[in-house]
């Protein structure tokens, strides 16, 4: 499998305050990885020196054996933690809009799941609930051909009909060679879909490993294990 992101003593402080410290990490093609932590562990912080939005402080960032720019631009598709959609906009309108900016974006994948999920692509974003623009968001991000998709925390917020979809929307349009990294606290809800598990505390890397391995090696489920490390790290 080819390493899709490595990390190398990647460090990023804000001031006194140390975001990321020494980082190392590989994440190879074809899974679903969960980065998992509570607030203020430093997840969005790593996400956003992948993506390209905030420079490191030291250490080297690859992605798909590049450096940081416009090569890894081409391949990231991320999903923000806020809203970034232009909400005067219609649905169609946005599409429009991502077929301009990303040569990888599937219209058609689009539009078939905005017909699944009976939404008018005429109509404004700002005419719809919380879950329908989280949705939305989604589809358009999923819709791209990418070798990395970056979901920094997908189902927060939403009602829990709102996260069954989402997840399922994720498993069922990406290419099976590409990788999802979804950051999130919420790990009941996404444990029955992820390949990896990394838990990240205080901008270290407590554990990353397989899911499989990590519910053999400690009879837990992932959502146990998490909430045993990090009470034992609060303490």
């Amino acid at each position: 499998m080819n390493k899709l992101i490595q990390l190398n003593g990647l460090s990023k402080s804000y001031g006194s305050v140390t975001a990321l410290d020494n980082v190392n990490l590989e994440v190879e093609s074809g899974h679903i990885v969960g980065l998992l932590g509570p607030n203020g562990s430093g997840k969005t912080t790593m996400i956003k020196i992948l993506c390209g939005l905030l420079r490191p402080s030291s250490g080297t960032v690859l992605v798909d054996g590049n450096k940081i720019g416009v090569e890894t631009k081409s391949v990231i598709s991320y999903l923000p933690d806020k809203t970034y959609l232009d909400e005067s906009r219609t649905i169609k309108q946005n599409i429009e809009l991502f077929m301009d900016f990303y040569q990888d974006f599937d219209p058609a994948r689009a539009y078939d799941m905005l017909a699944r999920l009976n939404l008018n692509p005429d109509v404004k974003i700002k005419t719809l609930s919380k879950g329908n623009k989280e949705k939305v968001q989604l589809i358009l991000v999923m819709s791209r051909h990418a070798k990395l998709y970056i979901l920094d925390e997908p189902i927060a917020g939403v009602d829990p009909a709102a996260r069954d979809y989402i997840l399922h929307t994720i498993i069922s349009n990406y290419d099976h060679q590409a990788t999802i990294l979804i950051s999130t606290h919420l790990i009941s809800d996404v444990e029955n879909v992820l390949d990896e598990a990394i838990f990240l505390q205080n901008g270290h890397i407590v554990l990353h490993s397989s899911v499989n391995a990590l519910r053999q090696q400690h009879g837990k489920t992932i959502d146990e294990l998490f909430r045993e490390v990090f009470r034992c790290w609060g303490n």
